[in-house]
């Protein structure tokens, strides 16, 4: 049991004790103390002040005296603060469970719980590479798997790949248009980024039609919906849907390059799918739920044959699940994908990482499934993050003004690159050693500036802040770890010792090391509950602030006692397991030099 929820616990038992007060742990608040007071933990007692009828400070005086006449190889100490608790927590819990946890191979891996999730994430178009709105995506959807598993959960990451509809069709009008043959190998270019050029030129095509249209006396809504190549491109996808052999070859053609592209970026970003699935092969499914949902009366049909539910008494409107024409659309498929996936893996929850614009979505889809009484319906969950914009602005994949997602990692480099070339301390390393290290710099910084922010929020990316060594960022976790490494690399066989602490009097800066280390397994378990990487990216960077401040004020190699210094090592070796494996959950790569 981590320390917190057992301060909990024992306030629980002493409120029961003391005043026949039934209270849930959980439902006590204990923070860190402010560095201002005395003590290491805070009970906030406002809560439950009115059911115990007394004071603030004098329940705080007795449940402080009680505590620490009950449990003195915990307590030492307490003192009250206008209805605030502070404990002190003897140096001995603090010897003990440094001694014990510096023994363990995976310091804050819980134990498999057996319980299935999937998340999935990514979710690109074929018509586009990946952009900086995408990174975002599948860092979270990566880093959120991961600390999932970490925290004992069976996890399997899935994409779906939107490969079908009219977007890719104007590429494919764009390409049979003006491409004159081109491919990846006669271009030189990277698929994604060729088929997403056409795209763009579609657009252009598209506004110089419409223009004309115009000039010749047409009224411009109208000219929109009847420019010749908008119409070439709804009729492609209409022959794509008849299975016309010619239109079949060439979507396969460019989704072929399309994909290539793909993985490559993934895998130079570390992204990686236990399973994908394409729209393609998934946009009938559903269809069959429809009659299930009319014959339950969950939908209903109206007088043109569409089949429609009403979600008004929820709070929500009118939805359609089947068109007139009997096609389906995207809630319906998504309903389908739903039943699929769960009947493929069985997974208890179902997180999907989407932006925000489609919050409405999901509560329709949640919902809908609920009523149908689907299997897994409950554990749709749907982590909803806020757009990455630029100091300059939104961005806009037709007009060609996203931040490509490879173009920024090749910017990314090429300012880790510079800055630590202005450091001035890889002198040692050989060229390859300084090519990787710049790009796991890079791509460290980058990760670390768009998952430090609360997915929901919307955030503005700028490069150069993300990668400074002494900010609230990835690099200056990087050079934290790569500084302990140095440090217990000149320890040498001191590093390996397994003597047991038996050191008194810790310092203050000792103890609040400690104490951050051992909120590690319990941060972990929050950020996972919460869907949250973020948390876990803030407890690093607070963790690398304490341990360089430690460094500097307390000397490891010249430590005043044989007892010190083995206390400061293990201190020094736990904050770097933690340091790399934190970062590691976040898809970041810890060097162990710099």
């Amino acid at each position: 049991m981590w320390l917190i929820q057992e301060i909990k616990e024992l306030s629980a038992a002493a409120l029961k004790h003391l005043y026949q007060f039934d209270i849930a742990p959980d439902q006590i608040l204990v923070n860190d103390t402010k560095p201002e007071f005395e003590g290491d933990y805070t009970v906030v007692l406002f809560s439950f002040v009115k059911q115990v009828k007394m004071a603030p400070d004098a329940l705080g005086q007795q449940l402080g005296a009680y505590l620490t006449e009950q449990h003195p190889q915990l307590f030492t100490g307490f003192q009250v603060i206008k209805g605030f608790l502070n404990l002190t927590v003897a140096d001995a819990y603090w010897t003990t469970f440094i001694g014990q946890s510096a023994q363990m191979q995976a310091f804050g891996r819980s134990e498999k719980s057996g319980k299935k999730i999937m998340v999935e994430y990514s979710s690109p178009n074929t018509n586009k590479p990946l952009h900086l709105g995408h990174l975002r995506n599948n860092f979270l959807g990566w880093s959120i798997a991961a600390i999932l598993e970490e925290t004992g959960y069976d996890v399997t990451k899935t994409c779906i790949v939107n490969d079908r509809g009219i977007h890719i069709c104007k590429s494919m009008v764009a390409w049979l248009r003006d491409g004159s043959g081109a491919t990846p190998e006669t271009t030189g270019k990277k698929g994604d980024h060729l088929v997403g050029d056409f795209y763009v030129l579609y657009n252009t095509l598209f506004k110089q039609e419409v223009d004309e249209l115009v000039q010749n006396g047409m009224l411009r809504e109208d000219a929109e919906k009847n420019a010749p190549i908008l119409l070439e491109a709804q009729q492609m996808l209409v022959d794509w849907e008849a299975g016309k052999t010619q239109v079949m070859e060439l979507w396969q053609k460019m989704n072929s390059w399309v994909y290539d592209g793909f993985q490559k970026t993934y895998d130079r970003i570390g992204s990686d799918f236990n399973k994908t699935y394409y729209e393609s092969n998934t946009y009938l499914l559903g269809k069959d739920l429809v009659e299930t949902g009319l014959s339950k009366k969950v939908f209903y049909q109206k007088d043109d044959t569409s089949v429609w539910i009403d979600l008004t008494a929820d709070g929500l409107d009118e939805k359609i699940v089947r068109r007139r024409d009997g096609t389906s659309v995207y809630m319906t498929q998504d309903i389908g994908l739903a039943v699929q996936k769960f009947e493929e893996f069985g997974c208890e929850e179902s997180i999907y990482v989407v932006g925000d614009e489609q919050n409405y979505h999901f509560k329709v889809l949640k919902l809908i499934c609920e009523k149908l009484e689907l299997p897994g319906a409950k554990g749709i969950y749907h982590l909803s993050y806020g757009m990455v914009e630029l100091p300059t602005g939104k961005m806009k994949s037709r007009e060609g003004t996203v931040v490509d997602a490879d173009d920024l990692l090749d910017e990314m480099t090429a300012i880790a690159r510079q800055k630590t070339e202005e450091l001035g301390k890889v002198k040692d390393f050989q060229p390859n050693e300084l090519e990787e290290l710049y790009h796991t710099l890079g791509l460290g910084a980058l990760k670390f500036f768009l998952l430090r922010v609360d997915p929901q929020k919307k955030m503005i990316f700028n490069p150069e802040e993300s990668i400074d060594f002494h900010g609230f960022t990835g690099p200056f976790v990087q050079y934290t770890h790569a500084r302990i490494c140095s440090v217990l690399r000149k320890l040498g066989d001191k590093v390996q010792s397994s003597e047991i602490i038996a050191t008194k009097n810790w310092l203050p800066l000792e103890r609040s090391l400690a104490k951050k280390i051992e909120n590690y397994p319990l941060l972990l378990i929050e950020a996972a509950q919460e869907h949250n990487p973020s948390k876990l990216a803030i407890y690093l960077f607070e963790l690398a602030k304490i341990f360089n401040s430690f460094y500097a004020e307390l000397s490891i190699a010249q430590a005043e006692s044989d007892e010190k210094q083995l206390l400061r090592i293990k201190l020094s070796k736990l904050t770097a397991q933690i340091l790399e494996r934190g970062l590691n959950l976040l898809g970041i790569q810890a060097p162990q030099r710099m």
